[in-house]
C-alpha cells in the first residue's frame, strides 16, 4: 500500500471512530476522549521524558470517570479553563520569544495545563446545549478544526509567500493562515444552518477562534518536538504520526473556547 494510501486510510478510520463514539451515547464519547487522553499522555510524557507516565494515566482515567460520575456544569469549571488559558498564553509568549519550554518541565505543569485539563473541559464542551448535552458542538469544532487545517495547507501552497513562524514550521505561510481562516469561518456559517442551538455569530467566534489558537497550538506542539527532536509525537496512526499530532489544535483551544462560552451564555 502507498504512503497516501496508507494515510488516507488511517485517517478515514480516525474520523470514523471519532463521529460515531461522539454521536453514537454519552458514554462512547466519554470513552473515547479519555482513551485519546491516555494515549496524549503517553506520546507526550515519551516527547519530554517524564517519568512514570503511567501514573499520570490512571490519575487522567480517575480525573474522567469522576467527572462522568459528577457531571459538573460548565459553570464549575471556571478556574480550571482560566488557568488552561493562562498556562497556554505564557506558552504563546514564550513561542514568540523563542524561549524554550522546558523550564515548565520540572513543575509538571504541562501534564496537567496543557494536555490532561483540555480534555476534561472537552468533555464538558457538550453540556453548553441550552436542552440538554449537545455533542454536536464537539462535532462541529473538529469539523471547523479539519477545515482549517486543509485550506491552509491548501492556501498556503498555491499562494504562500511570507512565514508564519519560519523557525518552528517553515511550511506555514501568512496566506494558508488567512485562507484557512476563511473557510473556516464559511464552514461555521454552513454549520449554523444544521445546528441552530448555537447562533450564527456564536457560531462565527468559535470559527475565529478556531482558526487562531489552532493555528497556533500547532505551533506549540511544533516546537515541542523541535525541542524533543522528532518528527512525530508518535506513531500510533499510519501516515499521521501520533493521537497528540491530530489533536494539538484541539487541546490548545478548547480552553479559550470554554471560556468564551461561559461568558456568553451568562451575559448573553
Amino acid at each position: 500500500m502507498s504512503e497516501n494510501a496508507t494515510r488516507a486510510s488511517s485517517g478515514a478510520v480516525y474520523i470514523a471512530l471519532l463521529i460515531f463514539c461522539t454521536l453514537f451515547s454519552p458514554i462512547t464519547f466519554h470513552i473515547l476522549f479519555t482513551v485519546f487522553m491516555c494515549l496524549s499522555i503517553y506520546e507526550f510524557s515519551k516527547m519530554t521524558n517524564y517519568k512514570y507516565y503511567y501514573l499520570f494515566a490512571i490519575g487522567g482515567i480517575l480525573i474522567s470517570v469522576l467527572f462522568f460520575i459528577s457531571q459538573l456544569p460548565p459553570a464549575n469549571l471556571i478556574y480550571i479553563a482560566s488557568g488552561c488559558v493562562v498556562f497556554n498564553i505564557l506558552l504563546l509568549i514564550n513561542l514568540f520569544k523563542d524561549k524554550s519550554f522546558h523550564k515548565y518541565h520540572k513543575t509538571y505543569s504541562h501534564m496537567f495545563l496543557y494536555v490532561t485539563l483540555p480534555f476534561i473541559l472537552l468533555l464538558s464542551i457538550p453540556n453548553f446545549g441550552q436542552d440538554g448535552p449537545k455533542y454536536e458542538i464537539v462535532l462541529a469544532i473538529f469539523i471547523m478544526i479539519w477545515c482549517n487545517d486543509t485550506f491552509a495547507y491548501l492556501v498556503g501552497k498555491s499562494i504562500g509567500k511570507h512565514k508564519l513562524l519560519e523557525r518552528v514550521s517553515p511550511k506555514k505561510t501568512i496566506e494558508g493562515f488567512i485562507g484557512g481562516m476563511i473557510f473556516t469561518i464559511i464552514a461555521s456559517i454552513i454549520i449554523s444552518q444544521f445546528y441552530t442551538f448555537f447562533s450564527v455569530t456564536l457560531w462565527i467566534i468559535t470559527a475565529i477562534i478556531i482558526a487562531l489558537f489552532g493555528t497556533l497550538g500547532d505551533l506549540v506542539e511544533s516546537k515541542f518536538k523541535r525541542e524533543a527532536g522528532v518528527k512525530d509525537s508518535g506513531n500510533i496512526m499510519p501516515g499521521h504520526g501520533g493521537i497528540l499530532d491530530r489533536l494539538d489544535s484541539v487541546i490548545f483551544v478548547i480552553p479559550f473556547l470554554y471560556v468564551l462560552y461561559l461568558i456568553y451564555f451568562t451575559y448573553a
